[in-house]
């Protein structure tokens, strides 16, 4: 069967090519129906010739909630009333803790994450953060550190570096002109994009993603996806909205795996050699069709749980991921 125009077009990735967003935009408009396994097997293709094998990552809510800032997709946020556990930072043994486990558990890259906007000057709750970094590269240095802490300065950016820092997530999660109006207004994605810069400019290593399902365009996502490649992170991590009650979201639809594995597999052939992993909503939302997107052209998943949601186990998806190196 002939592929579609748009698809065989987009085949030049292959080649060495780099997807216009014009040709983005025309998958995104044009390709549908069967013609989206078609799309799917490309991605897959181009993560199998360009990218890594799968791998894990695991994550810790080490300070969850009573955030000021106003994300609307977000539970863990003051503006909103969510019900979700809140309590302060947690103590470095008990991250160590965490850390052994994910460790323990044939993961490799633990991620450290707190609510709140950031730490632009060194204050005791930041220094107690450079000692548990300090306390976690002392006992497992196996695992290789990715922070997750809000805007910083380029002191603090650099205190990190310093303190083993090897990964710094900070996600643009939507299309960089809309981001006040889709995601917040409390800080703006200039901070954000100057917080990554800053840690580049020390050696850090940047994770840089988004969240689709908030109710923005197709133009958007490639322009998402367009803002991550030009920011050259190492990592994406990519969102699937799970509306939580309480959150100005609560009432979006959930999106269809046929329009979730569009989205990951554009994605895919707009950045052929990144980390793409499947974050939020691979079990709760997609369920079923978690295989189907894992080959949409992502080749990394965050395992064991998120900030405020649980996750499918460790072991399962161990078995998962060696599943998926077969394809």
């Amino acid at each position: 069967m002939q592929l579609h125009p748009a698809i065989e077009n987009a085949a030049r990735v292959l080649d060495g090519a780099t997807l216009s967003r014009n040709d983005a935009l025309r998958l995104a408009e044009e390709v549908s129906g069967e013609d989206i396994l078609d799309l799917v097997s490309l991605a897959n293709k181009v993560r199998k010739k360009f990218a890594a094998p799968f791998t894990p990552c695991s994550i810790l809510n080490a300070k969850s909630g009573v955030c000021a800032q106003n994300c609307r997709f977000c539970a863990q946020s003051a503006h909103y009333h969510t019900g979700i556990e809140t309590y302060p930072l947690l103590e470095p043994d008990e991250v160590l803790d965490a850390a052994r486990r994910a460790r323990d558990n044939g993961v490799d890259a633990f991620g450290y994450v707190t609510s709140g906007y950031g730490y632009r000057t060194v204050t005791p709750e930041f220094q107690k953060i450079l000692d548990t970094l300090d306390l976690l590269h002392a006992e497992v240095p196996e695992l290789k550190l990715c922070v997750s802490i809000g805007i910083l300065s380029r002191e603090t950016a650099e205190l990190l570096a310093k303190h083993h820092t090897w990964r710094y997530n900070m996600n643009l999660q939507t299309n960089p002109a809309r981001y006040a109006e889709l995601i917040a207004d409390t800080h703006t994605i200039e901070e954000k994009i100057q917080t990554i810069r800053y840690l580049q400019e020390f050696g850090v290593t940047i994770c840089c993603g988004g969240i689709i399902g908030l109710g923005e365009s197709w133009s958007d996502r490639i322009d998402m996806a367009l803002a991550v490649r030009e920011i050259e992170p190492e990592g994406v991590p990519l969102n699937v909205l799970l509306p939580i009650k309480g959150t100005p979201l609560e009432e979006r639809p959930i999106l269809s795996p046929e329009e979730v594995a569009k989205t990951f597999a554009i994605f895919r052939l707009i950045n052929p050699t990144l980390m793409l992993k499947f974050a939020a909503g691979r079990e709760t939302v997609m369920k079923d069709f978690q295989g189907l997107l894992m080959l949409s052209g992502l080749n990394g998943m965050i395992t064991g749980g998120y900030l405020t949601t649980r996750g499918r186990s460790v072991e399962d998806d161990r078995r998962f991921i060696e599943q998926l190196n077969s394809f």
